[in-house]
């Protein structure tokens, strides 16, 4: 049977996609059995209430008229100084790290950049790949995890140099084609609200793309001693915020989730 679990990060995600259920009658154990800090997933996904919590996706077909005017000029432009096609996980091996690596360097990741061979192992092929290719070149790629009917844009990456080009126009006007009206899935998504750090992406997105939030309720379950720690930190949260160091940024991360889960648990008893 596969695991209705995946583990991110030292933390257990749902595998299934944010519209579906998740059965939480045998996490403790699970937990335990894959030696995660937590586990997080999501109900009442697309709900009406507006919550500290969301997946941005996009739900409808476009056409090209559907966008604004401007928008059409920088899709045309980014088609013009790109190929857009799909791609092999041979070929993600063989050309896509470096991309990873230049990229995440230069737009200063918090997140700690992934060794070659961690790299590598993330490629499964069961996802989509997608390559950007410029002269016959690749310089950027993306990594989607298509579920039964909709897609999450999991891994966008672009050589920062190419940035002023429109690739990224391109890449996501040619993935919602496919996904929305070639394929006829039902949503495609660029993942939910960012906790780690700050980006423009989604306001890229839901500007330039209609993309919306889709609103939705945050549960956690914290393996016990990590639960408390948790709790002893948690009102000591904004001083803890001040620092800026890769440890404190963690703890700061794992605080504002809590805030966020204590929050929606809040709107739900309403």
């Amino acid at each position: 049977m596969i695991s209705q679990w995946r583990k991110y990060q030292g933390v257990l995600v749902s595998a299934k996609a944010p519209h579906d259920e998740v059965l939480t009658q045998n996490l403790s154990v699970e937990l335990k059995k894959r030696n995660a800090f937590l586990a997080r997933w999501v109900t009442n996904f697309d709900c009406n209430k507006k919550l500290d919590f969301w997946y941005l996706i996009l739900d409808r077909k476009m056409d090209l008229s559907d966008y604004s005017s401007n928008t059409r000029n920088q899709i045309f432009k980014g088609l013009k100084n790109f190929e857009i096609r799909r791609i092999s996980v041979d070929e993600m091996l063989n050309n896509s790290y470096v991309i990873y690596k230049t990229a995440s360097l230069l737009y200063n990741s918090k997140n700690k950049i992934k060794s070659l061979k961690q790299f590598n192992a993330d490629l499964l092929p069961s996802f989509d790949y997608w390559g950007v290719y410029n002269n016959n070149s690749l310089i950027g790629f993306a990594q989607n995890r298509v579920f039964d009917d909709c897609c999450d844009y999991s891994t966008i990456k672009i050589l920062p140099i190419y940035a002023k080009k429109y690739p990224f126009y391109a890449l996501f006007y040619t993935m919602n084609n496919y996904y929305l009206n070639d394929k006829e899935l039902k949503y495609v998504t660029d993942g939910t609200r960012c906790i780690s750090h700050q980006t423009n992406v989604q306001n890229f997105l839901m500007h330039k793309f209609k993309f919306r939030k889709a609103y939705c309720y945050l549960h956690v379950r914290y393996q016990p001693f990590f639960g408390l720690l948790v709790s002893c930190l948690f009102p000591f949260r904004n001083l803890l915020s001040v620092f800026n160091f890769s440890f404190f940024r963690n703890i700061n991360s794992i605080l504002l989730q809590e805030k966020i889960r204590k929050n929606c648990k809040n709107e739900l008893l309403c």
